[in-house]
């Protein structure tokens, strides 16, 4: 076993991978990716049935190969992807009403659309977060609007509820709704997940379409829906409070008070920040970081808000960018620079805008939102930025839809999914409107699961589950499940936590190795103070529970406990949730590298 996954990830590190797009994939949601590609047969035969009346009304009337077998006079071009339109036919059969809601953060834009929702005979809200599909079922289901809840990791149906909050990617392109939004529509432009927002905005079937995002995105959107008949309204809204940019900076730790939110962009940073504040010994401080699980995010966010305890400053990443409802007076930003996974940039201009804008919440008690940065230097870059628009966005994300890769399978049967992927990256024929979404880290899993003998279908289960494949021990992990399934059908879970060992993390490496069980197989390895094991067949490791539950909704079959990874996820989430409740932060580390030649507090 154990040379099969060294065998395994030498293969991930060894095969080529196109060099489109960037390397690594957004963390936000990843688990509910591609989900959407596994539909139904009907659902192939419609599309293929479409795609092939379009092209045979054309004035030739060709013939065209679906099959590769050159029975006919023409091949059917399967990287041809210039006419995504087509590929939703039930969409294609309605003449939606789209309404552009446009506007900077903390405009009312989405609350009027989510209105509309909940007057609806039936909807569905289709957001980039997990806590955004979250908040939303609960308040619908709070307004006696039955809403039931599906993303990557969870299936919380409702008697009798004819709406819907999913994450983007679950989004169901095969149903007729009377409602719909997408909310955050900007993010059709970002490399790794915007081909699930353009699905979407293509794909659902609704009388309403409603879009929520940044004007940057208008002018794209009305030029791709021209080809879909869609009349199209924009609306455009204002701040509904104010934002103040700050001409000074914040100069010492003695300038923090109730309601400042500490912006920055690491973890380390995160637990220094805070440990100096609250040194001082005047505040005490709620965090909230994307790696922390959604339910403790939101935990930090209410415990922050709640006027009732001593938790009044934040310090947090840009992950408060969207999804959570925070009273903050103030923004600072300790720094106008991030690591964006292959280096360090300066923030965009949209990304400053968004992280800004969560201040001075609309009837909060912090009416009027100010912003400003730890260092005077970084002044400039704040204020010109808030002042300018946001740049237009020219392209969306596109990939071609599971049903497409199939057929293409089926006319090269020799060939693997990694050389699919492959030949379909480098060789798509796109509009002006798109680009193709970044896969490379897909293309590694593909690499991966071709040497096991498993099904295309199952393969590409695999290569879009939510796993850092750039991790050793992850990708070994995934290995590991991919294999027990292709040998026997049947991957179990058992418990990881004994009760004698569990145990709260004392240092942010602890914290971390905690907070990692939400995210990869870890096996073979030490386990360090936390000591959580579970013996699967004859290999010790720590479980990934989010990933077990994300296979389980998808083959329940196959892996049966999902209510076993759900206790266990539960446990690990209080542990997480006690060690930031208990303040117990033990840090050797310092600030991040583009900090410590620059002031602290």
């Amino acid at each position: 076993m154990k040379v099969f996954l060294k065998m395994a990830y030498s293969v991930l590190r060894l095969r080529k991978v196109s060099a489109f797009g960037i390397s690594r994939v957004l963390q936000a949601d990843k688990g509910s990716l591609w989900r959407f590609h596994l539909e139904p047969e009907f659902g192939e035969v419609l599309r293929l049935g479409l795609l092939t009346r379009n092209y045979r009304k054309s004035s030739d009337s060709p013939k065209y190969d679906f099959t590769g077998t050159g029975t006919t006079t023409t091949k059917f071009d399967f990287t041809d992807l210039t006419c995504p339109h087509t590929w939703y036919p039930i969409a294609r059969t309605k003449k939606r009403k789209v309404i552009l809601h446009v506007g900077p953060t903390n405009s009312g834009k989405t609350y009027n659309a989510l209105k509309q929702l909940e007057r609806s005979s039936s909807g569905v809200y289709c957001g980039p977060l997990r806590l955004l599909a979250w908040e939303v079922a609960k308040r619908l289901n709070k307004s006696n609007v039955p809403c039931d809840l599906i993303t990557g990791q969870e299936k919380d149906l409702v008697e009798g509820a004819n709406h819907k909050a999913v994450t983007v990617e679950m989004a169901d392109v095969t149903s007729v709704y009377d409602c719909a939004i997408i909310d955050e529509i900007q993010m059709v432009a970002c490399k790794q997940r915007g081909f699930a927002f353009t699905r979407a905005l293509l794909g659902i079937a609704a009388n309403e379409l409603h879009l929520c995002g940044d004007p940057a995105v208008v002018p794209l959107v009305e030029d791709i829906l021209k080809v879909t008949g869609d009349d199209v309204e924009v609306l455009t809204y204002e701040r509904l409070s104010p934002l103040v940019p700050l001409k000074v900076p914040v100069r010492s730790v003695s300038d923090i008070k109730t309601g400042d939110c500490l912006v920055t962009f690491s973890r380390n940073d995160i637990y220094n920040h805070k440990k100096i504040i609250e040194k001082a010994g005047k505040h005490l401080c709620s965090v909230v970081y994307g790696s922390l699980p959604p339910e403790t995010r939101t935990a930090q966010a209410t415990r922050f808000n709640d006027d009732t305890n001593d938790f009044d400053v934040l310090v947090a990443s840009d992950a408060i960018g969207m999804g959570l409802n925070l009273n903050i007076s103030r923004i600072i930003f300790s720094t106008l620079e991030k690591f964006d996974g292959t280096g360090t940039r300066d923030l965009t201009v949209s990304e400053i805008k968004q992280i800004a804008g969560r201040a001075g919440r609309f009837r909060s008690k912090f009416p009027v939102g100010e912003v400003t940065c730890l260092y005077k230097e970084d002044l400039p870059l704040l204020h010109s930025s808030l002042n300018s628009p946001s740049p237009l966005i020219e392209r969306a994300g596109l990939f071609p839809t599971y049903d497409l890769l199939s057929r293409y399978s089926l006319a090269h049967p020799k060939l693997g999914l990694f050389q699919i992927l492959e030949h379909f990256v480098e060789n798509a024929k796109l509009s002006s409107n798109y680009f193709i979404s970044n896969v490379e880290d897909m293309m590694k899993v593909a690499a991966l699961v071709d040497e096991l003998p498993l099904k295309l279908k199952d393969k590409y289960l695999f290569v879009v589950s939510p796993v850092d494949i750039n991790d050793e021990i992850s990708s070994q992990g995934l290995a590991q499940f991919a294999r027990n399934f292709s040998k026997t059908g049947i991957v179990r879970l058992r418990e990881i936590f004994a009760a004698d060992k569990v145990k709260v993390p004392r240092t942010p490496t602890e914290l971390k190795e905690l907070e990692s069980l939400h995210k990869v197989n870890i096996f073979s390895c030490p386990v360090s103070s936390i000591g959580f094991t579970v013996q699967f067949g004859n290999i010790t490791m720590k479980q990934v529970l989010d990933l077990y539950v994300w296979l389980s909704l998808r083959l329940e079959d196959s892996f049966p406990d999902r209510e076993v990874a759900a206790s266990q996820k539960s446990i690990c989430n209080l542990l997480i949730e006690q060690f930031l409740e208990g303040n117990r932060l033990i840090s050797s580390t310092g600030f991040s590298k583009n900090l410590r030649t620059r002031r602290r507090f």
